[in-house]
């Protein structure tokens, strides 16, 4: 199985402008996402994709490959498609790894990798929650799935309502799991889906994989026991910082 990790890098970011080219401890951000991603075993080739010149150079500086694409892409799935086509090279899937998550875990990688099996149109990472805050914080995306591991929904609000518990005891009543941002594709599928228009229910929690579900497509979930966290706000940073300064086994 051919399978391309594509790491999109857009530089005006709403809520942190540059965010690619922080430097976290000593290496930019966009630079830790690259060398995770190519610690898994999964990936045939990875590449950074970018509309911004300082990107682009700042990559292949530190020695990745990096495609330069349109600016109008409106999210990542779109740029990773940009990419996949100048590329000009066959793959089975293609992986997106968000360019905000600095430690993601090549396990985590892995874990998706082996549920691609040729069949499987979209799959993405899960991971249960443990915590309150996670749970009614609506910048963390929950998810739930049928028996099968295809996801039925996803919502930045807690799903499922527990009827008649107080929400203070809902992770004693049902299992709850945030969604991972990392997408695969199935490199035909890739090539449909970023032909369909804005969804109802994408437009409503602003959240893409909402446009794929709303069209009939099946959305595999994997899960993780491993933690990991983006950097979506300067104010992250505190703790992308401490992170770095804990000691690792």
């Amino acid at each position: 199985m051919k399978i391309l990790g594509i790491i999109p890098a857009r530089y005006a970011s709403t809520r942190f402008p540059g965010k690619p080219l922080i430097d976290l401890g000593g290496k930019y951000m966009i630079q830790r996402v690259w060398e995770q991603a190519n610690k898994a075993y999964s990936f045939t080739k990875v590449v950074v994709a970018t509309d911004h010149s300082g990107i682009y150079e700042a990559v292949q500086a530190f020695g990745g490959e990096v495609v330069m694409t349109e600016e109008h892409h409106s999210n990542g799935t779109e740029r990773s498609f940009d990419a996949y086509q100048q590329l000009q090279e066959q793959y089975d899937y293609i992986v997106n790894i968000q360019g905000d998550e600095p430690f993601i875990d090549p396990k985590q990688i892995d874990t998706l990798g082996r549920a691609l099996d040729g069949e499987v149109e979209l799959a993405t990472l899960v991971k249960k929650i443990e915590d309150q805050e996670t749970l009614f914080n609506p910048n963390v995306m929950k998810v739930v799935f049928n028996k099968n591991k295809d996801a039925l929904y996803f919502s930045r609000q807690c799903i499922p309502h527990i009827r008649g518990k107080d929400p203070d005891s809902w992770l004693i009543h049902h299992t709850y799991y945030k969604h991972i941002g990392i997408y695969a594709y199935r490199a035909d599928i890739l090539a449909e889906i970023v032909k369909i228009p804005l969804s109802l229910l994408e437009k409503a929690e602003s959240l893409e994989q909402l446009r794929w579900l709303e069209n009939g497509y099946r959305i595999k979930v994997a899960e993780t026991d491993i933690e990991t966290f983006g950097i979506d706000t300067p104010e992250d940073m505190d703790k992308a910082i401490l992170h770095l300064s804990e000691p690792k086994h």
